[in-house]
């Protein structure tokens, strides 16, 4: 079986937010999709090790902002690359406004939000999928949306020379964020602690 087959699905890219007890916080997606028209609903599938995951859970409102293809690779560090179990990723984040539902909506490098109410909750494994009614949205500028294929090829940097490993290891780079792993092998149940995708999104370097 060809694993390389999944890369040939298209995919969008979203920040979810979500708002618990009064703090904000937000992630980096790619499984944002209409489901139905008549009545407007949207799934989106999160990873449980994500704290806004549990943020959704807790609360059933979230708003998923479009990201364009303006949008800047600090949008995806600042979103993507940190936990808000950590930071607080909305303390010196200027780009972002309050919606209706009290979740965040991400201005910059976005070209439309949605805000919705979960109706159902799939448990998926290492995801749940969020079912949910549409609430409230707006264009917000008319770029067009990036694709996966576009941040990789365009808002990605570039790879850097792969360093030299120890003797006996070898280094493979998670294709998603870059985050290297460094040893003899890497496990099957591995899980890239910056981006949270499995073993199967890495390539040996050297």
């Amino acid at each position: 079986m060809d694993k390389k087959a999944m890369y040939q699905l298209s995919y969008g890219l979203f920040v979810i937010t979500a708002n618990r007890d009064g703090k904000d916080n937000g992630c980096i997606t790619n499984t944002a999709i209409q489901v139905t028209s008549e009545p407007n609903r949207i799934s989106v599938a999160i990873n449980k090790a994500n704290y806004t995951h549990d943020m959704v859970r807790d609360t059933g409102v979230f708003t998923v902002s479009v990201i364009s293809e303006d949008a800047d690779f600090a949008l995806f560090e600042h979103f993507g690359f940190q936990s808000g179990r950590d930071v607080d990723k909305f303390e010196d984040f200027a780009d972002c406004k309050r919606a209706q539902n009290g979740t965040m909506i991400i201005t910059k490098g976005t070209n439309a939000f949605i805000s919705a109410k979960v109706e159902q909750m799939v448990d998926l494994g290492s995801h749940t999928l969020f079912i949910a009614e549409v609430t409230d949205m707006e264009m917000l500028s008319d770029a067009a949306s990036a694709t996966y294929t576009y941040y990789q090829q365009n808002i990605k940097p570039k790879p850097q020379e792969a360093p030299k490993a120890p003797e006996g290891q070898h280094v493979w780079r998670c294709k998603i964020c870059g985050y290297e792993y460094v040893g003899e092998t890497l496990p099957d149940d591995y899980i890239c602690p910056i981006c949270k995708h499995p073993a199967s999104d890495f390539e040996q370097i050297s």
